[in-house]
């Protein structure tokens, strides 16, 4: 028999999770050294075992384990959804515009609302972590960087530091749009329903961020699939795969790789802005205070883009 958990509960695990994987990302000395990712993967396996054990696998996946719960907000913005047409047929797909489900989504609670902006500040700060600005700020020179083990305590603090800005950004945002469309709702259902908008946000930054990643370390994972236990196997042919890094380097490469981060993240900026606006209609059916309520809102969403494109343009180490 499992135990359900509290309602307060929320998803606060899934948030402490969701830091403690950023900041093995993102601050620890050596988070791809094999033994050391070995030991955290197997860990964390062992953790989400025996959470399931105690709270049963749908809690869990619902409030603890941080990729179902992000992936879980990812797909309100899927392309397709399904229609309840007649139990016995269990419905059937249909195309849909990205966000349409949100049309009956419930405002989320404060855990929900820290696990996206975390999801958004996390990897705005993997792009800061790394320019010749953030380190300036602490004497450190670009050029010689000493390493991550030199920078544990200026990482921790900036990851948590960045949150922080972040999160008191998107609340004064709400409250004075709250206030110019003279709003009776309060600031947790305001916030929890117009917190939607930043899905489309983070997962932008995350497919721009990480997209030179994948096609380098995309390679390389092609490659081990063949030989997933280095026993010499070639399962699929691709063992001995030559691994063109120049995809992602050279001045050919970058313009075209700047490009389409920046059109990513333009789009995703977007789409959020759209989606705040249909949001804003459910919170105020009034089209002059919807309107007046997203001024705040959409000028930080802009302000984000344009820092969006500084961090793909400003020099960085590495």
């Amino acid at each position: 028999q499992t135990w359900r958990p509290p309602p307060w509960l929320g998803c606060w695990p899934a948030v402490v999770l969701f830091f403690a994987f950023a900041w093995f990302e993102l601050i620890d000395p050596a988070p791809d050294d094999p033994a050391r990712l070995a030991w955290a993967a197997g860990f964390y396996w062992l953790l989400s075992f025996a959470a399931m054990l105690v709270f049963g696998y749908r809690d869990w996946s619902r409030r603890g384990e941080f990729l179902a719960v992000f992936f879980a907000m990812i797909a309100r913005f899927a392309l397709l959804e399904r229609n309840e047409v007649e139990r016995s047929e269990g419905g059937r797909l249909s195309l849909c515009w990205p966000g349409a489900t949100l049309s009956d989504a419930a405002p989320l609670s404060l855990s929900g609302i820290a696990f996206l902006l975390l999801a958004l500040s996390s990897v705005s700060f993997d792009g800061l972590s790394k320019t010749f600005f953030w380190l300036g700020l602490f004497g450190l020179n670009p050029l010689e960087f000493p390493g991550r083990t030199a920078v544990i305590g200026i990482g921790t603090f900036g990851l948590v530091l960045t949150f922080v800005l972040l999160a008191a950004a998107f609340i004064l945002a709400i409250v004075l749009g709250q206030r110019l469309a003279g709003s009776q709702h309060s600031l947790s259902q305001a916030a929890g329903l117009l917190v939607w908008s930043i899905v489309p946000i983070a997962l932008a930054y995350h497919v721009a961020h990480y997209l030179t990643a994948l096609l380098v370390d995309g390679q390389y994972a092609i490659a081990a699939l063949s030989d997933p236990f280095a026993l010499g196997w070639n399962l699929l042919g691709t063992a001995g795969m030559q691994i063109e890094a120049g995809v992602a380097a050279g001045a050919g490469s970058a313009w075209w790789l700047w490009n389409l981060q920046a059109g990513v993240i333009i789009a995703g900026h977007m789409l959020a802005v759209l989606v705040a606006h249909g949001l804003a209609w459910r919170l105020h059916p009034v089209p002059a205070r919807a309107a007046l309520s997203q001024f705040p809102l959409t000028v930080l969403m802009i302000a984000y883009t344009v820092f969006g494109l500084w961090l793909l343009a400003t020099p960085s180490v590495g």
